[in-house]
């Protein structure tokens, strides 16, 4: 059962949007956009840019959980997304110009428990969410794919690469045979300031630093491409605006790999920190290849490209890191650092 709320948890009735259209100089200014997985790290910061262009936001929150205080003039919506009956009518009464869906169960485990929940989380929702938007006219939706999904005749490398891959074939067919204008944006790693997900490596470590404690990692050769979250948000912006996004698939990272270990070492000088860096104490996962973007069809069609060079952006997220446990030799510093990480992130 859907309850929609505003910012101060009263219950609204929706006015049906205003046509506009989305490509030009506009962008999405008063256009009413939907979030799924709002309260995520790429959302967030995506709500916050969507405010910023004078969207008219709403997002999708689980029954019982909290909206974002910080993300003002918001509407949220809490729905199950498991309840497809639920989820549809939601959809259908918010009537959204755009919807962008975040929301996502993220496990790089190769756990053959994994299967099944992420066809449920990972492409079930992807579908009925597309399913849902067909019966609104012009409605585009921007899916956020991850840069593990196989390519060609390549397997996949887990349950989740399997099941985003499927949500991509999903999508193309939409598009194919219900002209839905959908685009999948194939993500690479995303990092940056107030990424809330320990497991993740950057926040481990940024976070590890900042106590001035030593991480346990793997071996640190896996290389990886990375990718700074304003630039994500940017690129999921042009996808809903630009016209010839829907019924493409592209990849969005920075063409270039750094390796865990390379990126971790950054870290630890960019801190100061001398002290040992637990490279080994981890066994490595299994078939953990690289995945680099392909950055050609995103900046052919998008007219985008990654902007901020990794170390930039490594900086800017440790600042924010430290910010949280301020010392008092270095809080200036570290301060004038957050500062510009929140400038650029939209926090």
């Amino acid at each position: 059962m859907d309850d929609s709320v505003s910012d101060h948890g009263e219950h609204i009735e929706l006015p049906l949007p205003r046509e506009a259209t989305l490509s030009g100089p506009g962008g999405l200014f008063g256009h009413r956009v939907l979030v799924t997985g709002a309260t995520g790290f790429i959302g967030r910061h995506l709500m916050h840019r969507l405010r910023k262009e004078g969207a008219e936001v709403h997002a999708l929150t689980r029954p019982g959980g909290s909206p974002r205080p910080d993300v003002a003039g918001t509407t949220w919506h809490r729905v199950d997304l498991d309840d497809r009956e639920a989820l549809t009518s939601t959809v259908h009464r918010i009537a959204p110009s755009v919807m962008f869906h975040l929301a996502s169960r993220v496990e790089g485990r190769r756990d053959k428990a994994l299967a099944l929940p992420m066809l449920e989380a990972n492409t079930r929702v992807a579908v009925a969410l597309m399913t849902a938007a067909l019966d609104l006219p012009e409605c585009r939706v921007v899916l956020a794919g991850s840069i593990e999904e196989p390519r060609g005749e390549e397997p996949p490398v887990s349950p989740y690469a399997a099941a985003k891959g499927a949500a991509t074939g999903y999508a193309r067919l939409f598009h194919a045979q219900w002209e839905l204008p959908v685009t999948v944006l194939r993500i690479a790693m995303v990092y940056g300031p107030d990424q809330p997900d320990d497991r993740k490596l950057i926040p481990y470590v940024c976070q590890c630093l900042a106590d001035g404690g030593a991480p346990s990692l793997s071996s640190g050769t896996r290389p990886v491409d990375w990718v700074y979250i304003a630039d994500v948000c940017d690129a999921l912006y042009r996808a809903a605006t630009c016209g010839d996004a829907p019924g493409r698939v592209l990849d969005i990272g920075s063409g270039q790999t750094a390796t865990v270990a390379e990126v971790v070492t950054e870290l630890a000088d960019i801190a100061g920190y001398r002290g040992i860096l637990g490279f080994g104490d981890v066994t490595d996962r299994r078939d953990d290849r690289a995945h680099i973007a392909d950055t050609g069809p995103a900046a052919q069609h998008l007219d985008w490209r990654a902007e901020t060079p990794l170390h930039t952006g490594l900086e800017w997220t440790l600042a924010w890191y430290r910010l949280q446990r301020p010392a008092p030799d270095d809080a200036g510093g570290d301060l004038g650092l957050a500062v510009a990480a929140q400038a650029k992130s939209g926090i």
